[in-house]
């Protein structure tokens, strides 16, 4: 490997990191990814004083522009659009996981979806980035009062839009746990008590399959949702559903699979008692490259619903 590669492969994690946050998706990401990479091996290095400085800064902008050209795609989608999971094995690697531990819940990216491409990436390169806002505003060309203004509105909103609740991954597996047994065995009472009374589900699936075209507002709607979902899962005659906890986006959520293959990925918002929101992706296309065999391998399996 070439030095110029090797100084590209050690910020990779990072520019990942920024890309998919920005983006929403893998294939875009690493779209994102290549063309850096291309630009990378094109431009003088004698003029680059910083390789990670130039490296975020292009990854940023690139970023920036396809998010404007995908937000008439993203208008024009069937039902709510939610970022497509990073799933058990498809997790990063290792060696990525310290630049997309924190912060990377698809709750926090439905967050990101509201702002505007400046804001959303002002926001990441300094909140979770640790990017100071001389380096902010030089890959935005704007001053930096003005990109601490975005930097500050964005942080406001997503505060308000996202309460942080210190909730242990024991307690969501838990909640989780108690979640799938519900659904097993088709116990409206028992749903009913584990979702919020202002509960929110937001269902992904694109045009591809049926899913709610809005976002369900309501613990009691949400959970006759649910209810109705547990008994078309246990009329059902062809197949076989198995639910799985598996890290989704770095937090125990569920792996729905038919006869093996992903089917939904629901992750959800918790203060630790209650569910505040579900995330259901079940567009089929955002699930390919789920490798459920392998996430099935290291994760928590739970028996299938009675058919």
């Amino acid at each position: 490997m070439d030095e110029r590669t090797a100084t590209f492969e050690q910020h990779r994690p990072k520019l990942y990191g920024i890309a998919y946050r920005m983006l929403g998706t893998r294939a875009d990401a690493e779209d994102m990814l290549q063309e850096t990479y291309l630009r990378w091996h094109q431009t003088d290095l004698e003029r680059v004083r910083s390789p990670e400085a130039w490296l975020t800064t292009i990854i940023a902008r690139l970023c920036i522009d396809r998010l404007r050209s995908a937000h008439s795609e993203r208008a024009a989608y069937s039902g709510p659009w939610l970022p497509e999971p990073l799933v058990g094995a498809d997790a990063p690697m290792p060696e990525a996981q310290s630049e997309l531990a924190s912060d990377l819940s698809v709750a926090f990216l439905v967050v990101l979806e509201r702002l505007a491409p400046n804001e959303r990436a002002a926001f990441l390169l300094h909140d979770v980035f640790d990017c100071d806002y001389s380096e902010v505003a030089q890959i935005l060309g704007k001053s930096e009062p003005t990109c601490r203004q975005i930097v500050h509105r964005a942080r406001e909103r997503v505060r308000r839009e996202r309460p942080r609740f210190q909730v242990s991954e024991t307690a969501r597996r838990r909640l989780l746990e108690r979640l799938i047994a519900a659904v097993q065995t088709a116990d409206r009472e028992a749903l009913l008590a584990l979702f919020a009374e202002d509960a929110t589900w937001t269902a992904d699936g694109g045009g591809k399959t049926p899913a709610a075209s809005k976002v369900l507002q309501g613990g009691a709607r949400v959970a006759k949702l649910v209810f109705g979902l547990a008994r078309h899962l246990a009329r059902r005659k062809r197949g076989r559903y198995t639910f799985h906890l598996v890290p989704i986006n770095g937090e125990t959520g569920i792996l729905t699979c038919l006869d093996g293959q992903p089917a939904m990925a629901l992750s959800i918002m918790t203060d630790g008692v209650r569910i505040l929101a579900g995330y259901n992706v079940v567009n089929p296309e955002k699930l390919q490259r789920v490798a459920a065999t392998a996430a099935v391998k290291t994760a928590s399996r739970c028996s299938s619903p009675p058919t």
